[in-house]
């Protein structure tokens, strides 16, 4: 007997997006935004993402590559967007897209892109089921072909090791 389909929800619902400021305590002697907090900011932007999306508590799976492209420094803006890309049966991809703000002259950088897999669970902590994902856009569409190819390097890379 087969399954019913399940319900979907459009990416829009996921979409969060996140202002920091970068204060002296954020960053190292150079002045530069710690590593380490960014990690934070993005997986907090990607977590309210993940919740959005399956209206239940997600934790952290796992965090693809992530490179820093330009530093951020002390007194810049951070933005960080989020959005699901697709949803597997139990778990979300998140695409985080950060992005520093001169407060001075109003120009932008993009300045990180991550990955995130988050796992839903239900009331006893277990795994439970996720809405499918329902891209409207082209990006959207974009983005959930490209996490299915992700995932299966991800799928790929947990085997061997």
């Amino acid at each position: 007997m087969r399954e019913p389909p399940r319900p979907s929800k459009p990416v829009r619902v996921s979409h969060v997006e996140m202002t920091e400021m970068v204060l002296p305590n954020d960053t190292n002697r150079l002045g530069n935004l710690l590593g380490g907090r960014l990690m934070q900011w993005i997986d907090i932007a990607a977590a309210i993402s993940s919740w959005r999306h399956t209206n239940r508590i997600c934790v952290t799976a796992s965090v693809d590559e992530l490179n820093f492209l330009h530093p951020i420094k002390a007194g810049e803006i951070v933005v960080l967007r989020a959005s699901v890309n697709r949803a597997f049966r139990t778990s979300v991809e998140v695409g985080v897209r950060v992005s520093k703000e001169n407060p001075q002259t109003g120009e932008t950088r993009h300045t990180n892109t991550a990955y995130l897999t988050f796992v839903a669970l239900d009331n006893d902590g277990k795994p439970v089921q996720v809405p499918a994902c329902r891209p409207e856009t082209a990006d959207e569409r974009r983005r959930f072909k490209d996490a299915a190819r992700r995932r299966r390097l991800r799928l790929l890379h947990r085997h061997r090791s």
